[in-house]
């Protein structure tokens, strides 16, 4: 586990030529939490012990595994001021299938762990277990996935009660024609599309200036749906942290964002905020008004989403969620059954696991997070409404 030295730009390259290259493992995101109460700490694991300051070295020192730590203290004072999490967000990147760097990887971050007086590390990378609905004829268990979670049983890791990002998600392969991709929907999504189109609603890119917009119409989606969301300054970081290249091409290790926005006669009715990185698109943040919803703006949006995408090159359009139990008792179902429509396909993970060398602290911890969770999502409700003026 050696520390990595290099530039934001290396460390990008790096971990996009690693397996299942995520946009939360970026040095761009690990600045982002940075501003946040977050430090961050990356390494990398290699065929010999030695500081890396860029991935092209020789074939002995490759690296092989890496990982984005973010660490968080607490501000406490006696025995307790070295207390801290660990958090390995979409991470570690490496090839799990790979017995023995698994094991020295993880065996690794224990360590680490034990050393940082954390009171757990967290990981949740996207280690599949299979793809499809479960009970459901295009069901696909992926054994592997399953031997991993053993191992991480058999190593004293615990399935997280704190799944931070979601397990599952839906992703779209984006290789085939857009006449396929179109032919891959339910008929119900083509239709609504094109309803969008011939009722005038247009798709645009978005630029800096309709962020203060962007962040008020997704107020206005959580106040409306129920959801918590932060306040306007930590997406503000987000959208510019990642802010698009003056020229966008084909960026394979540059990650970048680009809001798309729907309009109704120059008016703005929905958004979505793309992320890129790594031939991949993420649609993480999404928000529309109540006006012309009639119209069916999101479903242009996401079709316009798919065509940028593959425009720039991506072959993995990733809808960013699924639900846990794929039934109408799920929050996520309503959502689900959209992004079911556009033809993708469901890919199940491990989701969050923790290794705790302190298993006391970790209970406390544990017990005492829900509470707080709470309280800071019920204070969050009211500021979102109040920076509204509802």
């Amino acid at each position: 586990m050696i520390p990595f030295t290099g530039t934001p730009q290396a460390w990008n390259e790096l971990i996009a030529s690693l397996p299942i290259a995520h946009l939360l493992q970026t040095w761009e995101w690990s600045q982002v939490k940075a501003k946040y109460g977050w430090e961050a700490m990356p390494f990398v694991w290699s065929g010999r012990q030695t500081v890396v300051s860029h991935p092209r070295l020789a074939e002995s020192s490759q690296p092989m595994a890496a990982a984005m730590v973010l660490k968080r203290r607490f501000p406490v004072g006696g025995f307790a001021k070295r207390m801290c999490v660990l958090y390995v967000p979409k991470g570690p990147l490496m090839d799990w299938n790979d017995t023995a760097l698994c094991q020295r990887v993880l065996g690794d971050m224990q360590v680490f762990a034990k050393r940082q007086g954390a009171i757990f590390v967290k990981a949740d990378p996207d280690v599949a277990l299979g793809t499809g609905i479960p009970g459901t004829e295009a069901v696909v268990e992926i054994n592997a996935g399953q031997e991993i979670r053993f191992e991480l049983i058999r190593r004293g890791w615990k399935f997280s009660q704190d799944q931070i990002q979601f397990r599952n998600t839906v992703l779209i392969d984006l290789t085939p024609s857009e006449d396929e991709l179109l032919a891959r929907m339910k008929q119900k999504t083509r239709y609504n599309l094109r309803l969008a189109q011939k009722k005038g609603v247009t798709v645009r890119l978005g630029k800096v200036d309709d962020l203060p917009q962007l962040y008020r119409m997704y107020a206005e989606t959580a106040v409306r749906d129920g959801f918590i969301i932060r306040g306007e300054d930590y997406y503000q970081t987000v959208w510019r942290t990642f802010a698009s290249p003056a020229l966008v091409t084909r960026f394979s290790s540059t990650p970048f964002h680009e809001p798309l926005i729907a309009e109704v006669n120059g008016q703005p009715v929905a958004a979505i905020s793309l992320f890129y990185f790594a031939g991949q698109a993420i649609y993480l943040f999404g928000m529309s008004r109540d006006n012309h919803r009639e119209k069916m703006p999101n479903h242009l949006l996401q079709w316009e989403a798919m065509r940028r995408a593959k425009e720039l090159g991506c072959k993995i359009y990733n809808l960013w969620g699924a639900p846990n139990k794929f039934d109408e008792s799920d929050d996520l179902w309503g959502v689900f059954r959209f992004k079911q429509g556009l033809g993708g396909t469901v890919l199940r993970t491990i989701g969050a696991w923790d290794f705790t060398p302190n298993p006391l602290l970790y209970k406390l911890y544990t017990q005492t997070l829900p509470k707080v969770m709470d309280v800071m999502r019920a204070r969050g409700k009211v500021k979102t409404r109040q920076n509204l003026g509802a």
